[in-house]
């Protein structure tokens, strides 16, 4: 499996997992308790999604190049 791959696979999985935690800093899932409508995990979340972008970014760039940079 290519570095790239990598990059791209995990850096989704970090976009996704940050998007979740967002939804549930900001109490927008509706639910209680947890992690639900702590704004600490707003902000844990939008620094993961951002981590996660550029992940992807790097990895999508490796895939065009043929290696990741």
């Amino acid at each position: 499996m290519n570095k790239a791959w990598a990059f791209l696979i995990g850096g989704g999985v970090l976009v996704l997992v940050g998007l979740l935690w967002c939804l549930q800093g900001s109490g927008a899932l509706g639910q209680t308790g947890g992690m639900n409508g702590k704004s600490q995990w707003l902000v844990i979340g939008v620094i993961v999604a951002v981590l996660g972008l550029i992940l992807v970014v790097v990895g999508n760039r490796g895939l065009r190049t043929g290696r990741p940079k």
